[in-house]
């Protein structure tokens, strides 16, 4: 997505609760081997023992309006992403989100993209405020949390671990206040081929959790893998993940070796995982570092993006340019550059 003018991102705000499990207290306790906790490089995952995370959402959107001055009144477009349960079975978090925000009059809207879903919901808010000139503030949240009687935060995925929190960031055009961040191009490209990796040979179910009483990600991953999938996903990921930047890029009119480009944010995934999926590639395609900032929050579910864009926030300088790069189940990537 080429944009003529930069959108503008403010009120960044990551949302961690006040309670985390070590690495070693996991260890410890058996939901972990010492060894896959090194692979994985969290010193500990956030764990918020109550809240669920629409509620979650509302704390860290009223940071940011907060934080912007914002009448959320003046909130016409509220996005909400997550990928895992949110507390009711037919539902919709995001009208709680803008009802309980005071965005009384704002369109809320569920985007249900897995661990790009924050990604996906920014980009749909800034083509958004792109096509509508009445349009001049949408908000987009995300919340995740991982309990233990339905989801094995260290164990339950490959080269993964999960914390829960929560994210908000308003949009608007730049020209119209000063922003955290300007964004200047988003690009997103999909395989849709890889789905299978999250399906395995399970069966369709019934209802939620019908099928396996606790969700079990490695169960399908190595039904998929078992099947030749392997080669494929990592094919495809290494060529996807190296174009989507490619084009970020070039929508943005910065190259990858441009000096401007101080960082590349990626996902909040294992060490290990990062290392060889994520950093050797992009190697080939920019010369700037990669920053891995998930080891206190493990990764956030659709929240690793806005997560990203909130950490970048001090490290950037006036004219400073990052990436910052979001994947999900699927699959589909996504790349945001930004300035300061």
């Amino acid at each position: 997505m080429r944009l003529t003018e930069p959108v503008g991102l403010s009120g960044i705000t990551t949302w961690l609760p006040d309670s985390a499990q070590t690495a070693e207290r996991a260890v410890a306790e058996g939901l972990v081997d010492a060894d896959t906790a090194a692979d994985l490089g969290y010193s500990a995952l956030p764990v918020e023992p109550e809240a669920a995370p629409p509620r979650m959402a509302v704390l860290a959107a009223r940071d940011t309006l907060r934080r912007t001055g914002t009448d959320p009144a003046d909130i016409g477009l509220v996005l909400h992403a997550w990928m895992h349960y949110q507390g009711h079975d037919l539902w919709s978090p995001a009208h709680y989100v803008a009802d309980r925000i005071g965005a009384h009059d704002g369109l809320p809207l569920g985007i249900q993209q897995v661990c790009n879903g924050g990604a996906a919901a920014i980009e749909t808010a800034i083509a958004r405020l792109v096509a509508d000139p009445d349009l001049e503030l949408a908000l987009v949240t995300t919340a995740d949390r991982f309990p233990d009687s339905a989801f094995d935060r260290w164990s339950g995925d490959y080269g993964i671990g999960y914390g829960d929190g929560a994210t908000s960031v308003l949009l608007h055009r730049a020209a119209a206040r000063r922003p955290d961040l300007y964004l200047h191009a988003l690009e997103s490209m999909a395989a849709p081929r890889l789905e299978r990796m999250h399906r395995g040979r399970d069966p369709f179910g019934t209802a939620p959790r019908s099928v396996s009483e606790r969700i079990d990600i490695r169960r399908t991953k190595k039904a998929y893998f078992e099947e030749g999938g392997k080669a494929e996903f990592s094919a495809d990921s290494r060529s996807r993940l190296q174009e989507v930047v490619r084009r970020c890029l070039a929508a943005g009119g910065v190259d990858g070796a441009d000096p401007r480009l101080r960082h590349v944010v990626l996902p909040r995934l294992g060490r290990t995982t990062l290392e060889e999926a994520y950093v050797k590639p992009l190697s080939e395609v920019t010369s700037a570092p990669a920053l891995l900032l998930g080891e206190t929050t493990g990764h956030l579910g659709a929240g690793d993006a806005a997560a990203g864009l909130a950490d970048l926030v001090p490290l950037l300088a006036p004219g400073d340019h990052a990436l910052v790069v979001s994947a999900g189940a699927g699959f589909t990537w996504s790349c945001l550059l930004v300035s300061g």
